[in-house]
């Protein structure tokens, strides 16, 4: 397995072939996703990258930090585990409370 890689301050033109490409140039990319908006299709403004070998994460994300792409600074870094659990469940149903 790969390694991942979290792109943000992506430009909202951007999408996953522009993403793959941009990547392709610093070794082999398994897969390129620009993370959307659920309702609107719309980018969220940034993305994951998942690169075959370390070594190609590495020099992706020495070359490309900072790296500017339609006017914007990309921020390049190694992306972090998910957390466990899912995220908060912010509609209050399910948590006990009463209405």
């Amino acid at each position: 397995m790969g390694k991942r890689i979290f792109v943000g301050n992506l430009p909202f033109g951007a999408d996953d072939a522009k993403l793959n490409e941009l990547f392709s140039q610093h070794g082999e990319v398994i897969s390129a996703e620009v993370v959307k908006d659920r309702f609107t299709d719309r980018s969220r403004g940034f993305g994951f990258v998942e690169m075959a070998s370390n070594e190609a994460a590495a020099a992706a994300i020495a070359a490309l930090n900072g790296h500017q792409l339609d006017g914007r600074a990309l921020t390049v870094n190694e992306a972090r585990p998910r957390a466990e659990g899912g995220g908060s469940n912010r509609n209050g149903f399910g948590s006990g409370n009463r209405w």
